[in-house]
Parts: C-alpha cells; structure tokens; sequence
C-alpha cells in the first residue's frame, strides 16, 4: 500500500543542500518567490508581508505567486517547511560525524545555535514564524514536525547516558534550553548572547543534567530487556481479557530481542469478542452520526498526543526508521479518524419524488460486525484505516493484527476505549492463519476487510462465501513507474527512491517496475545510483536512519534470493545486492537498497513482488509501447508517471490498468483519495468517501400517502 508519506509531506522538494542543481524553471522560480518571502519577513514583517508585496519583490505577477503556492498561508508553509528542511540538513550533516551519544547531542546543540541562525535576517523571519503558529494550523504542522525530529533525536542519544526513566524529561528540557537561548538572542537588541556562548551555555547544562541523573544501565548489568517479556491478552469488550493460554512470541527485527508474549484468540474468545460486539454495536449504532464523530475526534487527538511513545513502540516491533514513524504511522492515523469523524455526522440516504400519492427514501445503515485482517508493513495505520469507516458508520469490529506486529493495535484499542466508543465496538484478538479463519468463517461477522498477500486474499474469498459477506480486499502488486524523456530527473529519481525504498521496500503499491526512456536512461542512472549510495542503513532507532530492518529473518533470506535471481538471470548489479551486517547490525535483518539495470519481463525480479528494496530498471523508447509492458501484469494496485507534458500524463494514467495512480509523484496517500487495485490487486476501496458505501447497506423505503387498491 502506497504509504511513504514521510518526508515528501515534511518537507517538499526544495533542494536547500544542492546549489548547483541544474533546476527546471519552475523550481528556479518557487525558490525566488520562497527568497524574496524571507527578505519581507525580515524587513517589514508577518503582517505587512502581502502576497502582492512579496510578488513585486520578486517582480512577477501576484496570480504567478497563486498559481505556485495557492494564497498567502501556502506561500509561507512552503518558506517555513524550507528552512525547516535547510535546519534539519545541517543537523543531520553534523550528527554523521559525531562519535558518541554526547558528541551527537552536541551536534544537535551546534546546529539549532549555528552562527547562521543567530544573524538577524535569518531570526527575524524564525520569529515571525513562530509568532503566527498558533494562528495557522498549516504552520503548526510544519512546527510539530520540527519539534518531533529534535526531540527524537535527543531521546536516541540520551539513552546511551542516562537512565531511561530520564530520558524524555531531560530532552525536553535541553529542547526548551536551545530554543531559550536562541529566543533570547533574536529578542535582544543588544545581542547579548552569540552563538559561541550560547553553545557554551547549552553545553554546560547537558553536561550537568547528565550529572545529575542515574547514569545508563551498562550493556553488561542488568537491562529491562533481558527481564522476562510483558504478556498481553486479547483487547475485547474495551479490556484485556487474559486467558493464560498459548502465546507466541513478537520479535524487534532489528536486533532479534523479544518484545512480548502475545495469547492467541481461539474459537471460545472470537465467540465472546462477537457476543460482546453484538451488544456494543447496538448502543453505537444508536448514536447520531455526530456523537460517533465526537468521540472518533477524542481518539485522533489521544493518538497524536501520544505520536511519540507509539511511532517508537511502532519501530520497536517494525524495523522502520523511526524518522518515518514519527511523522507518517502514527499521524496518518490519526489523519484517518479524524476525517470519517467529520463524514460521520453526514451520513445519509436520499429521497425519491413518486409523484403526489408516494414518495421513497433510503436510508444508509450499518452493516453490524465487521472483521480487519491487519497486514505487518503499517500495523497501526491500517488498523486506523479499517476501524475508522467501519466505526463512523455504526458497526463493530474485530481487528487481527498481523502476527509480526501485534504490539500498537492494541494500543489502538486502549485509546478508543479511552475516548468514550462504548465496549465491545472495537476488539483485538490475535493470532495466526486459524485464529484468521474463524473471523472469515465466523456467522456473526457481515464483512472482512483484509490488507495482505494474492493468495490470503483468494482463500478470505472462498471463507467469506460460506455465509455470503461482503469483502474488501487490498492485496499485492508489482506497479510500474514510467519515466518519459522530459521528465525532470531530478524529481523522477526522487519518485523512485520513494517508490522502492521508503519503509525499506515493504510498500505494497511500490513502482518497483522502473520504466525509463533510453534518451534519458544513463542520466537518470547516474543521479539515482548516487543517492541510493548515500542512503544510511542503520538502527531504526537512530534519527538518522533511512533504511531500517526487513520485518523478520525469513523475509530478509526471501529478498536475498530475489537478488540472488536477479544476478543469474543476468540482469545488472549496480548498488546494493547484500545483507548489511557492519555497525553492530548483523543480530538483525537489514538489506542494503538495491538497483539492477539491463532488466527484462522474463527475470523474476521483474514479474514477481519481492516485498523489499529491490529496484528493478527497464528501458522503453515508445508511449504505446511502455503501456502495454506496464500491464503485462496479473497486478494492478498502482502506477505512476513523470512527465512535463500533463497532457501525456493524464493520456497514459487513463490507459494503465491500476486502481491507484500518480502524475509527478509516487506513494501519497491522502486519506480524502479513495486507496485500491485492479486485478488481482484487490476488491473495493478503502479511504475516501468510497469506503462508507463498504462499511454500510442500503435499505428501500416506499411510503404510500393514497389508499391502498388491490385487484381482488
């Protein structure tokens, strides 16, 4: 599923660490209208700052200015996500060459108090910023995100120097100290504190801090993970449920430590789970659309309020980087409750004029108790992308994680029972395949929604017919991105790395067909094999990762043989093509990104999906003729196109056969764009207004306002 949200939402496509970049003229001029943006801020200020004044100062038109960023607010959350992304550049330059957690907290304190942000162009338009944030609610995005990465990063690293109990206290307040310092300096006419003694400053108090704390239990004492691993129950009826029965057991990836004994659901517990579902769903179905959107948007804010403590829990049993799940798995979550917590309130039928002696209506009702089958890429979103529909529209549901990732679904659970949905409405039970198949043959459930494999998918299908339930599927794909020979190369290499290595390739809607023009093969090549060598394979935890764990040692060996193919079947090797085992990662399961070119329809690595960061690369010199390799596909989830000519864009989207598309871009996933494939890639749609026509039915209602003939 198409999910690399991350960093192209935090921080668009302005190169602020590439100078030199031989730019496409459109990039040339949003990058003079966000450099004239910053003079006005710094001369004349937030208020006084028009649109038309910032487009004279550029010297083009203000509709020109309109036509890049929409109005004023879209102007400046593109000059603030700039130099936020320019601030976080440098940081991530000097945490690379920091050796040791107090050397990268210094890092962290010389880049936020850089002599460059103590001059006073660069402070006056920070303050202007920051004074407006709790006005704009576009602003404040740009700003959490800020926050989330430093504090992240100073978590990562204090824990290798204190006590993990101090850890987040202790970040918090080094935060609030740079940003104190750095404040005081841009309000002081006087300039009483420079960059040299703020730094100074700062470093004394973190050394002092660290002084004062419990130091960090040695690697070779006592350590909560070697204590016995937490048990957790199924979540049903809006509480644990323990049993004492068979667990198994769910495993960081990265380091192969266990991270908690999970009880399996069997026949007696998925009986109670529908039993008490039955009685909750009735009590929700009860309530207006608009008290079910009440409590969902309770949920989306007890979610983000806990971003930090879940996008951790969400590395811990993924392997993702923790710079991913910081700012996508948790918030687009969040993103997606609250969303169907507004649709929630308008949820209706219609009415039919049968002239002056009846009328009709419909009326759009619940389909009762619904079952999700989690898949382990992106556990906590997909279990908020089921949930969320099925519950604004009035049902209940069962949700199963995948067995790989069972730890946030049922932090899941906790919130929404914390924010007030009634007991029984949302319950998690775990397992495996069985405990799957009581849900999809279970008589009490009316739909499956499941996220997961072609062949799992075909068998909910076979299950589901048993007691004829509806069924949403999103399955497998193996999608193709196009690159025509105008594209800007620039973004299209971004869309490919995006498209292939985001979540270190367990993206089910990756383009990881790579179709490139062969007038633009060699440069396109050229550009992409350099930055996929720059890419940091790493500890998830770490904020400087990019690349973290395949999701289990027998995901890793399957990716390794695909290279292993790859090779034989004589495509070429350019990047990658290993286990990376350096830097005390070799207890995990982490591939190095990896890039075959001189690629056929016939290799395995080209018609079969891998599931992980193998990019294959193929060349084409015709429209006609790319469209009909693209499809020749048993999949069809997603596909994508870079183009300058829009025209062709949209000409070759409308003929390739995938149910979720771009043009210029690849894996967004807005919550308000309906989320599916074709062929083999699935059944129905999730997201979107699409989805509330899955999670309901429609009832017929004819009402008589004459008397009533009969012919006998």
């Amino acid at each position: 599923m198409g999910r690399a949200n991350a960093q192209a939402q935090a921080f668009p496509a302005i190169d602020a660490a590439a100078p030199d970049r031989r730019r496409a003229p459109e990039d040339v001029r949003r990058r003079q209208l966000i450099d004239a943006t910053i003079d006005s801020l710094a001369e004349i200020g937030f208020n006084a700052s028009t649109l038309a004044q910032i487009a004279r100062r550029a010297g083009v038109s203000p509709g020109l200015v309109a036509h890049y960023f929409g109005d004023k607010d879209g102007l400046l959350e593109a000059t603030l996500r700039f130099l936020s992304l320019r601030l976080y550049r440098a940081t991530a330059a000097r945490l690379r060459e920091a050796r040791g957690p107090r050397a990268r907290v210094q890092a962290l304190i010389d880049a936020n108090l850089a002599p460059e942000e103590f001059d006073q162009r660069t402070s006056s338009v920070w303050l202007a910023f920051w004074g407006q944030v709790l006005h704009s609610e576009r602003l404040r995005r740009v700003q959490r995100v800020y926050q989330a990465r430093m504090l992240a990063n100073l978590r990562h690293d204090l824990r290798g120097l204190v006590a993990r109990g101090e850890v987040g206290r202790i970040a918090i307040t080094i935060a609030a100290v740079i940003d104190g310092l750095w404040l005081r300096s841009s309000l002081s006419a006087a300039g009483e504190t420079d960059s040299v003694s703020a730094r100074q400053v700062a470093a004394l108090f973190v050394d002092a801090q660290i002084a004062a704390a419990t130091p960090a239990v040695s690697l070779n004492g006592p350590d909560v993970m070697n204590a016995s691993p937490p048990r957790h129950a199924n979540h049903i009826g809006g509480q644990y449920r323990p049993t004492g029965g068979v667990s198994f057991e769910t495993r960081n990836p990265a380091t192969g430590e266990v991270l908690a004994e999970i009880e399996i659901a069997g026949e007696a517990e998925v009986d109670a789970a529908v039993a008490i579902a039955r009685k909750g769903q009735k009590l929700w179905a009860a309530k207006t659309g608009a008290e079910r959107g009440r409590i969902l948007k309770r949920a989306a804010e007890l979610l983000r309020a806990r971003n930090d403590e879940l996008a951790r829990l969400e590395t811990l049993d993924t392997g993702k980087p923790i710079q991913e799940t910081l700012v996508v798995d948790v918030a687009s979550g969040a993103d997606c409750i609250e969303y169907y917590a507004g649709l929630a309130a308008g949820l209706s039928g219609e009415h039919v004029d049968l002239g002056p002696t009846a009328f009709g209506y419909t009326r759009r009702e619940p389909l009762g108790i619904v079952a999700g089958i989690g898949a382990w890429n992106y556990p906590l979103q997909i279990a908020c992308w089921k949930s969320a529909p099925a519950l604004a529209c009035g049902n209940a549901m069962l949700f199963k994680p995948a067995e790989l990732t069972p730890l946030t679904a049922l932090k899941l659970a906790e919130i929404y029972a914390e924010a007030g949905v009634p007991e029984g409405v949302f319950n998690v039970v775990q397992g495996f395949a069985e405990t799957g198949r009581l849900l999809t043959r279970h008589p009490g459930i009316a739909k499956v929604s499941l996220t997961g494999e072609v062949g799992t998918g075909k068998k909910v299908m076979v299950d589901a017919a048993g007691t004829l339930k509806y069924v949403t599927l999103e399955l497998g794909g193996k999608s193709p991105l196009i690159v025509f020979d105008d594209a800007d190369l620039d973004d299209a290499v971004s869309g490919a790395l995006l498209a292939n290595f985001y979540s270190a390739g367990e993206v089910c809607s990756n383009g990881t067909r790579v179709f490139v023009h062969e007038k633009v093969r060699p440069a396109f090549l050229e550009k992409l094999v350099a930055r996929v060598e720059r890419m940091v394979v790493g500890d998830p935890l770490d904020p400087a990762t990019q690349v973290g764990a395949l999701i289990s040692p027998d995901h890793m060996e399957k990716v390794l043989s695909y290279i292993a193919k790859g090779k034989a079947e004589g495509a070429k090797l350019l990047v990658g093509g290993a286990r990376v085992t350096a830097n005390g990662l070799d207890k995990g399961a982490f591939v190095a990104p990896t890039v075959f070119d001189g690629c056929t329809e016939a290799m395995s690595i080209v018609r079969e999906e891998i599931f992980g960061p193998v990019m294959a690369v193929l060349s084409f010199t015709d429209e006609d003729e790319v469209i009909a390799r693209a499809n020749d596909t048993d999949f069809g989830l997603a596909a994508g196109v870079f183009t300058r000519d829009l025209a062709r864009g949209h000409r070759v989207i409308a003929r390739l056969e995938a149910g979720t598309c771009w043009i210029n871009h690849y894996n967004i996933t807005p919550i308000e764009l309906p989320f599916g494939g074709a062929k083999q890639s699935g059944l129905g749609r999730e997201n979107g207004k699409a989805a509330i026509e899955h999670y309901t039915q429609l009832k017929s209602v004819y009402v008589n306002l004459g008397r009533v003939e009969a012919p006998y």
